[in-house]
């Protein structure tokens, strides 16, 4: 466990906050320990079965009828291939999200060689081919855009203030133009962002 004492831990109202949390902690994660991942695999199991169980055309049939599905219906080799199609849906999740948080931390200020010691340690080439978009060079004068949490936001500058601000349009329809207050690009990205997990649709909330 590393050791967190030395952390700044502002409150949202505080003058630093985004200056804060925008700028990064080192290391930014703690290792998983063996039961940290038994009980992800728990817990996507437990959404991919309630998925299999949806889709799976054995399951349908016992739902016509009024009849429970039995847990142990689920060593059918039919509904295994449902269970197995839902894992695949799951793998797709996983690239979306994963190309969320790369992308908001990338622009953020993490560069691709951060980004793929994150995802398992693969090599910054690597990295920077799977999200070729998540690390951009910004110039005053550059419009940059982000997709995340089913919404879309686009960062600006304002030249004549000095400063950052972003339009926004979220998940559910809501729209923002916020005001050109934030001084850098990291801190207009980081209320974009929080704009557009505020206003996700229900499921489509990402990881914080």
């Amino acid at each position: 466990m590393s050791d967190v004492a030395g952390i700044p831990t502002p409150d949202k109202n505080d003058e630093n906050f985004w200056t804060t949390v925008t700028t990064l902690v080192e290391p930014p994660w703690n290792e998983p320990t063996t039961d940290d991942a038994f009980t992800m695999d728990e817990r996507v199991h437990d959404a991919v079965r309630a998925l299999a169980e949806r889709v799976s055309t054995r399951a349908l049939a016992y739902r016509a009828v009024g009849k429970p599905f039995d847990p142990v219906l689920m060593a059918a080799p039919d509904v295994q291939l449902a269970l197995l199609r839902a894992l695949y849906e799951a793998k797709q999740s996983v690239d979306r999200l994963a190309e969320s948080a790369a992308t908001v931390a990338g622009r953020s200020g993490a560069n691709y060689a951060q980004l793929g010691a994150a995802w398992g340690g693969i090599k910054r080439q690597s990295a920077r081919l799977k999200w070729p978009h998540a690390v951009v060079k910004k110039s005053t004068s550059e419009s940059i855009p982000l997709h995340y949490a089913g919404g879309s936001a686009v960062v600006h500058h304002d030249a004549d203030a000095d400063a950052w601000w972003y339009t926004a349009t979220a998940a559910d329809q809501w729209e923002k133009e916020s005001e050109p207050v934030h001084s850098t690009y990291a801190e207009a990205i980081a209320g974009a962002t929080e704009f557009l997990l505020t206003h996700a649709l229900p499921g489509r909330q990402s990881p914080a």
